[in-house]
């Protein structure tokens, strides 16, 4: 049963996110990594995509938090399955946010599946269905450099985090940057603030490193495991 619904998009910091929730004893968090290191969960989110009823216990089996890409284009389903669940809405200024998903995402349309190791196809194979629900919900093309100029975007951008702002209940919705630290979050969740650093990730490298080990081995391997 998931704890936090991560609404923020993707490259709002969100492996940021995802690591310090673990930290914070709401682990294991479901992020597109999660996706990527075990592409059967592609059958879980098939109903989901072809906007079918889903079982939304089975998609996030096993996880208490869920943050990025797929689970953030369907927050508003998951705030109502998981009532109790805590809202982030993560953040960032719209112009480098822009430019982050330009770099790091590959344009589905482009990638040639055929011979690429299983982890990578199967990954791929379920890229357009992905792009078709952001399309439908967000107005996002998957690969913004091909279609979307940076005005564009941050409009998608600013609207989307208008509508989060509206839509979610104001006792469960934090607004937040990694920039922020420890305190604003541990105070939402209730928790202590661990005596350390707040984990800094970069969102686009960590992504550019996935693509790059999955077009490599027939294992894949989280960033967060290692």
């Amino acid at each position: 049963m998931l704890k936090v619904i991560g609404a923020g998009l993707p490259r709002t910091g969100t492996s940021s996110l995802k690591a310090a929730l673990e930290r914070l004893g709401f682990g294991p968090c479901y992020h597109m990594f999660e996706l990527m290191s075990h592409p059967e969960h592609s059958e879980r989110w098939k109903l989901a995509l072809e906007d079918g009823p889903t079982d939304w216990d089975r998609v996030f089996e096993g996880y208490q938090a869920a943050v990025d890409f797929p689970a953030s284009i369907y927050w508003q389903e998951l705030s109502r399955t998981y009532p109790d669940a805590k809202i982030i809405l993560t953040v960032r200024d719209p112009r480098r946010w822009h430019e982050s998903v330009r770099n790091a995402f590959p344009d589905p349309s482009r990638i040639d599946t055929e011979g690429l190791p299983e982890p990578m196809r199967s990954f791929s194979d379920f890229l357009p269905a992905l792009a078709d629900a952001a399309q439908q919900r967000l107005y996002l093309n998957w690969a913004p450099s091909v279609s979307l100029t940076e005005e564009e975007a941050v409009d998608v951008f600013n609207t989307h985090t208008e509508q989060v702002r509206a839509a979610a209940p104001t006792d469960r919705l934090l607004e937040f940057s990694a920039r922020d630290g420890w305190g604003p979050l541990c105070d939402f969740l209730g928790v202590e603030a661990p005596d350390e650093p707040f984990p800094h990730l970069n969102d686009t490298e960590t992504m550019q490193r996935m693509f790059a080990t999955m077009q490599e081995t027939e294992t894949v391997v989280s960033p967060f495991d290692t």
